[in-house]
Parts: structure tokens; C-alpha cells; sequence
């Protein structure tokens, strides 16, 4: 069962990559049906419910160090692991209709295009209907942002999330399988609820974090080339985007997501990060490509069309790796 995780023909892998494929021209298609997951929770929620309910079971600081609360978060991960791990070699005995189901309702393409999207319409209604619309998808105070702050929260938005929405779920379904993927996403998705810096969740929520870093590490910057390329015909073009990743890609506070927004930044012409307020402080971080234009309602449109063309060139490229692999994959 476990042999069958990892491809072992060039035949296996074309086929590997080109339900890949399918699934990203799937999940653009239709993108998330509101209808179905009103009636049934998304994996992701499920994945949710299950680290909250081991946050509360283990995150308890009365009487607990730091160090017990961290050991308890690494054990809290393998186990989330190990359960996402087995609930995708059930999924796998499906065959290949399963997997392109699962790629199709776990990657994120046309989710992130809307949301994004949403912004730069919002952004054209007045500045309270934007700040409505970042909300949703950062989790930083919105409350005080002008244009220029919201377009930017958009476009380190889309960048970074190419990565973790498309990109890193597609990386390790190609190398482990529908294994690989609900690793991959209980993960990402227990770095996003435990992996911040704070009181509460700084010492348990340590290994999620670093695994999430662990995992994104290759997506991230085969993200950040696929944007350089993407951003040919952008403001910045190629060059510049090149050009930014390689200088500013390291000052970011994040070890993964500074590749994807930096190229970003250079490719559309435009400066990112810099301080931006959670609730009631100020992080301060290094603007990224700071030569760049100030972010506004019509780079967040660059941006999309950016996103879009790297979407549609990672699924080219699939399609021609797996005709070079296996020929008669297609047939």
C-alpha cells in the first residue's frame, strides 16, 4: 500500500501529473461550490475542528513550562499528521478519479482569484467595502487602511498564497500522492490557526510552524520563479522580478513567504510589507522592492493577471512533462 505513494515508472508519474492538471483546470472551472459545502463541511474545516480540539487538550499553561507545552505541540502534530497520512492512503485506494476529486476540492486557484478579485472591486465601490473585503483574507487590523494599504495587503495576499493554495499542495501530491496533500494542507492549515508568535500559542504552536516552513520551503521559491516568468508582459517585467527576489527575498520575517511576494513586488513594479498594525501593535519589517510604485486599485489587477498566467503555465508545464515522460500518457 505505502509502495504505491511514490511513482516508480516515468509512466506513473505522467499520469500523476496529468490528473494534476485536470484538477487545476477543475478547480478553475467551478471553484467553490457554495451549495455543497452549506450542507457538508470542507476538509479543511475538518482539519480545523481537529486541531482545535488538540489545542484544547494540550495547550493548557496552568502548571506547564514552555518546554512541556512545546513537546505536547510536537505530539499533537505527528498526530495530526499521522491521521491526515492515513485518511489519504484510504482516499488513494479510489484510484485516480479519487485523487482528482481530492486535488480538485483542496486546491485553491479559483478561491484565491475570487477573494483577491473582491478587493479590487471593493476598492472601486469606497475604502469601507475594501477594508471589508482584505478582512477576509488577512488577519491583520483593516480598520485604518487607505488604498495604498489595502492594495498591498491583496497582492502579499496573492503571492504568498499561490504558494500555499496551488503550488505547495500540487508539489507534494506529485511526490507522495493524496498522502502527501493532506499532510500538506493539515499542516498549512494548523500553521495558520497555532503558528503565531504570541503567549498562547508561541511554545505549543512551534512545530507547526516549523513544519509548515519545513513543507513550503521548495514550493515557495519554484512559486517565486513561476512569477518571474508570469510577470513577462507585467510593469516590472522579468528582469526586475528576478531582480527583487534575489535581493529583498531574505528580508521578509518568513523564510518562504519573502519569495513569492518579493518576485511579485519587482514583476508588477510595486513596493510590499513594510510596518503593518494586528490589533494593537505595529510590526515593523523591510519593504520589498522599495524603488517600486505605491500599490493601488489597478495593481491589484496586474497582480491578478500575474497569478492567472503562472496558474496557466505550472499546468502547461505539467502537461508537457508528462508528454515527455510517458507519450502515450494522454491516449
Amino acid at each position: 500500500m505505502l509502495d504505491n505513494l511514490i511513482p516508480h515508472t516515468a509512466e506513473e508519474f505522467a499520469l500523476r501529473m496529468i490528473i494534476l492538471a485536470a484538477a487545476l483546470m477543475l478547480d478553475w472551472l467551478f471553484g467553490e461550490p457554495d451549495m455543497l459545502w452549506r450542507r457538508i463541511p470542507h476538509p479543511v474545516v475538518l482539519f480545523g475542528r481537529a486541531i482545535s480540539l488538540g489545542e484544547r487538550l494540550g495547550n493548557r499553561k496552568k502548571g506547564r513550562t514552555g518546554l512541556t507545552r512545546r513537546r505536547t505541540g510536537v505530539c499533537a502534530m505527528l498526530v495530526l499528521v499521522l491521521i491526515a497520512g492515513l485518511f489519504g492512503i484510504g482516499l488513494s485506494l479510489g484510484g485516480g478519479l479519487a485523487e482528482l476529486v481530492v486535488l480538485t476540492v483542496l486546491l485553491a486557484g479559483r478561491s484565491l482569484d475570487d477573494h483577491i478579485r473582491a478587493v479590487f472591486l471593493a476598492l472601486g465601490e469606497n475604502i469601507q467595502a475594501a477594508q471589508g473585503a482584505v478582512a477576509m483574507i488577512v488577519g491583520r487590523d483593516t480598520s485604518q487602511m487607505d488604498e495604498a494599504d489595502i492594495a498591498r495587503a491583496a497582492i502579499e495576499t496573492g503571492a504568498e498564497n499561490l504558494s500555499d493554495g496551488v503550488i505547495a499542495p500540487a508539489f507534494w501530491f506529485l511526490l507522495l500522492g493524496v498522502p502527501g496533500l493532506l499532510i500538506y494542507k493539515m499542516t498549512n492549515t494548523a500553521d495558520s490557526m497555532i503558528g503565531y508568535r504570541n503567549a498562547r500559542y508561541l511554545a505549543f504552536g512551534w512545530a507547526a510552524a516549523r513544519f509548515d516552513d519545513v513543507l513550503n520551503y521548495v514550493p515557495a521559491r519554484l512559486t517565486a520563479l513561476l512569477i518571474c516568468v508570469a510577470a513577462t508582459t507585467a510593469q516590472g517585467g522579468i528582469s526586475r522580478a528576478f531582480a527583487s527576489m534575489l535581493q529583498d527575498a531574505g528580508k521578509h520575517q518568513s523564510p518562504n513567504a519573502g519569495w513569492p511576494e518579493a518576485a511579485m513586488a519587482g514583476g508588477i513594479d510595486v513596493w510590499l510589507a513594510g510596518p503593518r498594525r494586528y490589533h494593537n501593535r505595529v510590526r515593523h519589517a523591510a519593504q520589498l522592492h522599495a524603488r517600486g510604485r505605491t500599490a493601488d486599485r489597478t495593481t491589484v489587477l496586474e497582480a491578478l493577471r500575474v497569478l492567472i498566467i503562472a496558474q496557466i503555465l505550472f499546468g502547461l508545464a505539467l502537461v508537457l512533462c508528462a508528454i515527455s515522460l510517458a507519450p502515450d500518457v494522454l491516449i
